[in-house]
């Protein structure tokens, strides 16, 4: 199948893209990602025009979308709960998926076009559910562009190695749009109760006082802790599978396409926010701070240290067993590059810094911009090494999930230890 669309769109490219987006709205069994991905390597070549293309699928996109929700609104929902078990859309399954819809629908639209199946029913049930027309084309046109302008540009990016690698990071988009999908549903969900966070937010004083919002503290770093581990195990299981080679591949090229060499000064800013001339200072102006304003000082600057040592001792421990050699020779003591050490150090120190300020200053706008900030310096520290081509993808992601497991276990602990200091003083 994919091999004749292709041919075909050497031909006819401007008209399969339109047609062939059109009909894979619709649900017929047409492979979007691989249409829209060739049609960036024919841009990539020269044959097609780059926002021509994007307008064609887009449009064509649009369309079916548009199809999708007037079939939908006309058929309504006694259609589907008359034969939508043929389609395992039962009477039960519909209403479940009707009143997620509801909740969710008009902005799940411009993320459902990156999960397959799912961006294959939002239109139909946009028009089951009533949704109004002019809501629904702004959510679902936005989509339809942004979905087709990504894939499209990344056969661009992609080029010659378009055949090679669309799979793989088609595969990765999947995982990126359930992820994004949610976060949607949290973020909904911290505007539906906005005001309520906000207050609990605001009457919370510069230490948590409460035993119920420490305890709130630990179960989310906890349920952290957990999410990490299970990608630590994942992420060592396939290490040791050697299944990371086309990972690595595919974000290399990406990061070396990307960014050419007029972004090397950046570059360099990037691993200097990593190197040891900015972690140690900014550790002693953390313990500084500790001491001079922090309630629980001993604890906190104990941990603060052991935050440091043991997250240097594991990095250098888990880069002895794995053994792992960088894509280029290095002269260190220690050359092995699995996990990431500067990944691993900058986020646990920026980290546990970050953490600090949140739990510590009860201004909402701190509260929100340490973590985005540490999130921010940890992505530039990681695309620097991989740009300077010093240490693999996978090297970088490890440093990210091994630094998140030790940085939420030690938050955990901190707080447990917090608590039981605070029976002990009661008793």
């Amino acid at each position: 199948m994919v091999h004749f669309i292709t041919n075909f769109m050497n031909l006819y490219g401007y008209v399969v893209l339109f047609f062939g987006l059109m009909f894979e709205t619709l649900a017929l069994p047409l492979p979007g990602e691989a249409i829209m991905t060739y049609a960036g390597l024919l841009v990539f070549q020269g044959k097609l025009n780059w926002i021509l293309s994007i307008f064609m699928a887009g449009t064509g996109s649009s369309i079916g979308m548009t199809l999708a929700y007037w079939i939908g609104y006309k058929l309504g929902k006694p259609f589907f709960e008359k034969h939508g078990s043929r389609i395992h859309l039962g009477p039960e399954r519909l209403k479940k998926t009707s009143d997620w819809f509801e909740k969710y629908g008009n902005k799940v639209l411009i993320i459902a076009y990156f999960i397959p199946g799912i961006r294959h029913i939002t239109g139909y049930f946009s028009g089951v559910n009533r949704m109004p027309f002019r809501t629904y084309m702004i959510y679902a046109y936005t989509g339809a562009f942004l979905w087709t302008g990504i894939f499209i540009s990344l056969g661009k990016v992609l080029g010659p190695k378009w055949e090679q690698f669309h799979r793989l990071i088609t595969r990765y988009l999947i995982i990126a749009g359930v992820i994004a999908l949610i976060i949607f549903i949290v973020v909904y969900l911290f505007k539906k109760k906005r005001s309520q966070i906000i207050d609990w937010t605001l009457t919370t004083s510069k230490s948590f006082n409460s035993l119920g919002r420490v305890k709130f503290v630990i179960i989310v770093a906890a349920l952290a802790f957990i999410g990490l581990f299970g990608l630590m195990v994942g992420l060592i299981q396939d290490f040791l599978g050697q299944e990371l080679t086309q990972f690595d591949a595919v974000t290399s090229f990406i990061i070396q396409t990307l960014f050419n060499e007029d972004w090397s000064p950046w570059m360099d800013r990037f691993e200097w926010i990593s190197s040891i001339k900015v972690l140690y200072p900014l550790a002693t102006v953390t313990l500084i701070w500790i001491l001079f304003k922090g309630k629980e000082r001993l604890l906190e600057s104990g941990f603060l240290l052991f935050v440091i040592l043991g997250g240097e001792l594991l990095d250098e421990g888990l880069r002895r067993v794995f053994h792992r050699l960088g894509p280029i020779p290095s002269n260190l003591k220690l050359p092995y590059t699995f996990p990431s050490e500067q990944t691993l150090i900058t986020l646990t120190i920026y980290g546990f810094t970050a953490y600090l300020l949140f739990r510590h200053y009860g201004s909402v706008w701190i509260r929100l911009l340490a973590p985005a900030i540490v999130i921010v310096i940890t992505l530039v520290v990681g695309i620097s090494r991989i740009y300077f081509n010093v240490q693999y993808p996978s090297d970088v992601v490890a440093g990210y999930v091994f630094g998140g497991v030790w940085l939420t276990l030690n938050i955990v602990l901190l707080e447990v230890f917090r608590m039981l200091q605070k029976e002990k003083l009661v008793l």
